[in-house]
């Protein structure tokens, strides 16, 4: 693997950022592609991409960022995604920092602002080597969730079906189903649930093994379709929402007793059944 360093100005990286929702995130001219497959979503808090912005604006140093060339001149993000978008967000308005919006600023201090240099270090390699680099970076930085590491690995187009069901806050997992789980989505804990309930284990291997075989698949319609089938079917079993129902293994559940015919007179007997089975 080839790397060198390349600075960067604020205004460069800041120049054709575009959020494009499902489309991606693209910066520094469109050659950006802020939010690659095997990344996770945009998960700052306030706190955080305003320290950003405050590093900055102060003319300290920030972290090194990490990008990796591709063939037709292009670069991905490897690490550095979140600082990325916390300073393209604050030059496009999205937030204000110290209860100034970017169009507040004085002409000199956007002129500061953008004339910050970022240093870069850009990678040339395959795509293994990347994804072994990604791995790497990131243990030094915020810890990624198992199924953030299994996203890495097994990127393609099935993992970016996934992620448009599941790993959005407000998306169509969290609306449907969020009561349900534990976690979050853009943690990518909601997609990790759903997997497990279509496989019928949390075990690492069986989720690692179902994605492997599906990591080239167009789509992840499958699995949506059984993530709803278990929800709906959940719902209208217990259609009075009980707190204590939050995390339990409907999966599991569904497996078990989603055939059986269901009565009023049974109902007890069966609630009774799943709390014993959470118990176990």
């Amino acid at each position: 693997m080839k790397i060198e360093l390349k600075e960067v100005t604020v205004g460069e990286l800041v120049a054709g950022y575009e959020d494009r929702g499902d489309g991606g995130v693209v910066a520094f001219g469109g050659k950006l592609d802020v939010r690659p497959a095997y990344q996770r979503e945009f998960i700052y808090k306030d706190r955080q991409r305003e320290a950003v912005i405050d590093t900055v604006t102060k003319g300290f140093p920030l972290n090194v960022m990490y990008w990796a060339a591709r063939p037709d001149g292009t670069y991905e993000i490897i690490d550095g995604q979140q600082r990325t978008i916390s300073i393209c967000q604050f030059a496009t308005g999205a937030f204000a920092y110290m209860f100034r919006y970017f169009h507040n600023l004085t002409d000199d201090e956007k002129a500061k602002f953008c004339a910050y240099k970022l240093m870069v270090y850009v990678c040339t390699g395959t795509d293994s080597e990347k994804l072994e680099w990604f791995r790497t970076i990131n243990i030094a930085g915020e810890e990624l969730t198992a199924q953030e590491l299994r996203n890495a690995v097994y990127s393609g187009p099935w993992t970016s079906d996934a992620k448009r069901y599941f790993s959005k806050v407000g998306g169509a997992a969290s609306n449907l189903g969020g009561d349900y789980m534990n976690g979050a989505a853009n943690r990518q804990e909601f997609l990790e649930t759903a997997i497990a309930w279509l496989v019928g284990s949390h075990k690492d291997e069986a989720i690692c093994g179902y994605m492997a075989i599906h990591q080239n698949d167009p789509d992840a319609t499958e699995l949506w379709l059984h993530f709803q089938k278990v929800v709906n079917w959940t719902a209208t079993i217990f259609p009075k929402y009980r707190k204590e129902m939050k995390g339990l293994d409907w999966g599991a559940f569904h497996a078990k007793y989603g055939t059986n015919k269901y009565t009023p007179a049974k109902m007890e007997q069966q609630v009774a059944e799943l709390m014993a089975d959470k118990e176990v």
